[in-house]
């Protein structure tokens, strides 16, 4: 019963061995080839050879070593019991790696498996498999959208908590994009493919995830050197014993069994635990909390970062202007203001006049669509618009434009003008038939969750630094509402100086982590010693960074750093419990206080506890 679990069991232990022997080497799988190979074949002496075999035999068991006779004594319990020990082991890890990638495979296994395209006119039922890109397909209410791609047709409300964690459905609209494996929960679809199969978003986390899992940290680099020397050492050690105990005593049985619980006890299963566990169950808690970890060696960056440089657009804010203050002159209407100027800035696509025509409309009770249409509408490029509405010669723009065509009345806007300047917004003034007749301001909204953010990253010990290209008014008011001190304030800064302030920063010996979302981002983020991607930017900034978070949340980025480092702790705790538990344990086996399965069984709880201590990452909020 004991020689298939040794030979058949053990023969991935025994292989390796004899294949690191002949490379001059020694590990882990040494230490358990040694141990059961030596433990077996003194049993099959014993039993054939010795006296063991013989009827009435008894072995009893002891939970410590003593003098015997070594012709009687087998040991097949402990060679078989290691073996199965460790294999548990291994099977544990095998477990932790299940439970670890669950979530991934949960967001895998929800993806579409079919999907109605529209060819020619008419729907088709097909596997997703088939999906080319430009194709265009039907998500009705309730399904999941296939793939990634842009709405053609239809307006709906998107679930897509599954994959950004965001509990609130998201509005999408035509021309908005939309990701696969995200649930269409209200209205009809029509979405034209933009990526398909291993270029969709999903599939772009799946490898993030899986080269986060299977790379190797430095503190694993480090482990595996020290067991290089470990082994080794143990090995002299166990056959110092067997010496030790054959000299003094002349027992064999009892140097034997002294010896081989040295072998048995110094495998350290756990250090082969400690650093891949963790790595699994925390780059899986993080899948599942939208922070993907693109590399374990990310984790050593996390400890030591002390200064974080936040992008302004798109990270600290949303990256959408809005209307923020409406100034009416004199007896102006304020909702006159409104539909005029909404009206007008509503034929220009540019992203102040569509903040100006949303916002006027929103605070008028209509749709965009609904406000009247200009005529004779004109874009001066860099200073405005200017047209015809119901009626009257309306103008929004720059102050310039106003006073080339004649306005009078500017001075009466001056100081709400100013005003916006010094809080960093954009002062937008209105005249129609030749009066000037209000100011209306835009700015780039600051995320709800920014100020929160910015003190846990704080708290973390992170000094805040804020990188825009914008204008310093723009930057200081931004840093006011978020709680960034000024002296830490970079504006004006153009995308390939961005680089300049995160290495001058590291010239100053800062350790920078770098949060960014857009493409002018991307070099500043492989520049820093820790780059986090907002996952609602661009690929290019995904790609340079280290972490990615699904979510456009900036608070996600104090999360990812303390789910890091806690990681981080995890293996540090798991390989001290490992090396410290073959430490203590050594001596003890040496002096002939512990029987071999004792040993055996003690060396496998070891492996249980570090499991044990890695699956609490699990519980990560």
């Amino acid at each position: 019963l004991a020689a298939p679990v040794v030979v058949w069991g053990g023969l991935p232990f025994h292989r390796a061995a004899f294949t690191n022997l002949r490379h001059g080497a020694a590990t882990m799988d040494t230490l358990v080839s040694v141990g059961t190979l030596a433990a077996f074949g003194w049993s099959l002496w014993a039993l054939f050879l010795g006296d063991a075999g013989m009827t009435g035999m008894r072995h009893g068991f002891e939970l410590t070593a003593g003098p015997g006779d070594g012709t009687s004594t087998i040991y097949l319990e402990v060679a078989s019991g290691v073996i199965s020990f460790i294999l548990l082991g291994r099977w544990l890890e095998a477990r932790a790696k299940r439970t670890a990638g669950s979530a991934l495979r949960a967001l895998l296994e929800l993806g579409a498996k079919d999907v109605t395209v529209l060819r020619s006119g008419t729907e088709e039922r097909v596997p997703v498999g088939r999906l080319a890109v430009g194709d265009r397909f039907l998500v009705r209410p309730g399904e999941t959208i296939a793939t990634d791609g842009t709405v053609v047709e239809g307006a709906s409300a998107v679930d897509v908590s599954m994959l950004t964690g965001e509990s609130v459905p998201v509005d999408v609209g035509v021309g908005d994009t939309v990701t696969g494996a995200t649930v269409n929960a209200s209205g009809r679809l029509v979405v034209r493919a933009t990526r398909v199969g291993s270029d969709t978003r999903l599939a772009r986390i799946a490898r993030l995830v899986e080269d986060a899992q299977t790379g190797k940290a430095r503190v694993q680099r480090l482990a595996d050197r020290i067991a290089g020397v470990f082994v080794p050492v143990v090995l002299l050690i166990a056959a110092g014993t067997l010496a030790g105990w054959l000299g003094a005593t002349g027992d064999v049985t009892a140097a034997f069994t002294a010896a081989v619980a040295v072998l048995i006890i110094a495998c350290p299963c756990a250090l082969g635990l400690a650093t891949p566990t963790a790595l699994m169950v925390g780059t899986g808690r993080g899948a599942q909390l939208g922070i993907l970890i693109k590399g374990p060696e990310v984790l050593e960056s996390t400890r030591t970062v002390d200064t974080i440089v936040l992008d302004k657009t798109g990270t600290v804010t949303t990256g959408r202007m809005e209307l923020r203050d409406v100034h009416a002159a004199g007896d102006t209407d304020e909702k006159q203001l409104l539909r005029l100027t909404g009206a007008l800035e509503h034929a220009s696509e540019h992203p102040i006049a569509r903040a100006l025509a949303a916002g006027a409309a929103e605070r008028l009770g209509v749709g965009a669509e609904e406000l009247p249409a200009p005529e004779g509408f004109e874009n001066a490029a860099g200073l405005g618009v200017r047209g015809t509405v119901e009626g009257h010669e309306v103008i929004a723009g720059r102050e310039r434009l106003l006073a080339d065509a004649g306005v009078t009345g500017l001075e009466a806007l001056a100081a709400a003008g100013e005003r916006a300047e010094a809080d960093g917004r954009t002062a937008v003034l209105v005249a129609w038939d030749g009066v000037a007749r209000g100011v209306l301001t835009v700015a780039d909204a600051v995320r709800e969750s920014s100020p929160q953010a910015v003190r846990e990253l704080r708290a973390l010990g992170l000094e805040p630094v804020l990188l825009t290209g914008d204008n310093k008014a723009v930057a200081d008011a931004v840093a006011r509402r978020v709680g960034i001190a000024p002296d830490a304030v970079y504006a004006e800064v153009l995308p390939e100086e961005k680089v300049g302030v995160v290495r001058r920063l590291r010239d100053e010996g800062r350790v920078v982590a770098m949060v960014g979302d857009g493409v002018n981002d991307a070099a500043a983020l492989a520049t820093a010693d820790l780059g986090l991607a907002m996952g609602t930017g661009t690929d290019a900034a995904i790609e340079a960074s280290d972490l990615t978070l699904a979510r456009g949340d900036l608070r996600v980025a104090a999360d990812a750093i303390r789910l890091s480092r806690k990681t981080l702790a995890t293996i540090k705790g798991n390989l001290f419990w490992a090396f410290g538990y073959n430490v203590a344990a050594l001596p003890l086996a040496a002096a002939g206080l512990l029987n071999p399965m004792i040993a055996g069984a003690a060396m496998a709880f070891s492996s249980v506890f570090v499991v044990s201590n890695s699956l609490r990452l699990r519980t990560f909020s």
